[in-house]
């Protein structure tokens, strides 16, 4: 069913449920039972970003998988068992990379040492994907803190929820209204593309396509084709962002005015014109941009936030208690 055909009363709702919870969240949530918790946290992802660029762009993805699928509740975390597949196991998370989930389990071990038995994953997570994007460049803000832990965790929950390479603008469009964000949120957030890597069989058919993907700056699209085999017969990752591949910043919309989106997802930011004003304004002011992205990552860090019975917190982010 087309989006636009969905009744207004069902869009709102869906808006409503995907904020529940949010209420109970502030920044000072932990100031009593763990007065140091950010500041445990911001060291471990020092210190793993430190040691492998990857965990920059890794974080912040998890944060992002998280919160598209059953809000965010940290079950992207969870490992799968005998007989019962997680959510980091589905077909659309295959390509999370170790580097996310260490930093996360580790900044856990650490506050775990600190405040035993005070603080939700879900909230760690959102601390080291804020502290990942400001210490790489980007902008420092404040997190809202309190969520639970999300007491399940299933692959089969995953599909159709979660932002693909090959969707169109529409298809995006729609994913982040089920969420409750708007069009400009959805720009804003795909600029977290600025850092990371993505494998050649995401974009292999915009370089290798008959035709290539006009789109596609033919420059660039001659440097890809050095670096992913037309056969497929491997599937190496490449910078997202050539210019500047550990910085977060608003290189990731000059790119795509330049054809130099690397994903088809990404480009289509620019050519769609519903969406390329922001563009065009957030290339052009760093200030304007980041006023854009907080505020975009902090709605999300709404959506379908755990509380009372909904959670728990766990004692290890990777299994339930």
């Amino acid at each position: 069913m087309a989006w636009s055909s969905l009744p207004f009363v069902v869009l709102f709702s869906l808006a409503v449920s995907a904020q529940l919870g949010a209420s109970d969240l502030a920044p000072d949530y932990y100031s009593d039972t763990c007065p140091n918790l950010e500041t445990i946290v911001r060291g471990v992802v020092k210190q793993k970003m430190d040691a492998n660029i990857r965990a920059i762009g890794s974080t912040i993805r998890l944060f992002f998988h998280d919160c598209f699928v059953e809000g965010c509740d940290g079950s992207v975390l969870i490992s799968s068992t005998a007989g019962s597949a997680a959510e980091r196991d589905a077909e659309d998370n295959q390509s999370l990379a170790f580097e996310g989930f260490d930093t996360v389990n580790a900044a856990k071990a650490a506050v775990e040492a600190a405040c035993p038995d005070q603080v939700s994953c879900a909230d760690i997570l959102t601390i080291a994907t804020r502290d990942a994007i400001s210490m790489s460049g980007g902008p420092f803000y404040p997190v809202e803190l309190g969520r639970l832990d999300g007491l399940s965790s299933s692959a089969g929950s995953v599909t159709g929820q979660l932002p693909r390479p090959t969707h169109t603008i529409n298809q995006l469009i729609a994913i982040f209204r089920a969420q409750g964000l708007t069009i400009s949120h959805m720009v804003a957030l795909s600029a977290a593309h600025t850092v990371g890597l993505a494998h050649c069989g995401t974009f292999r058919d915009r370089v290798y396509g008959n035709p290539a993907d006009p789109t596609l700056n033919p420059t660039y699209a001659a440097f890809l084709r050095t670096r992913c085999p037309a056969d497929g017969s491997s599937d190496p990752m490449v910078l997202m962002d050539q210019s500047s591949p550990a910085t977060f910043d608003n290189q990731y919309f000059r790119n795509l005015q330049d054809g130099g989106g690397l994903l088809a997802s990404d480009q289509v930011l620019y050519t769609d014109s519903r969406t390329r004003t922001n563009v065009d304004a957030w290339a052009n002011s760093t200030a304007a941009f980041n006023r854009a992205f907080v505020d975009a990552i902090t709605k999300l860090g709404r959506v379908g936030v755990k509380s009372g019975s909904q959670g728990n917190i766990r004692q290890q982010c990777d299994v339930f208690n």
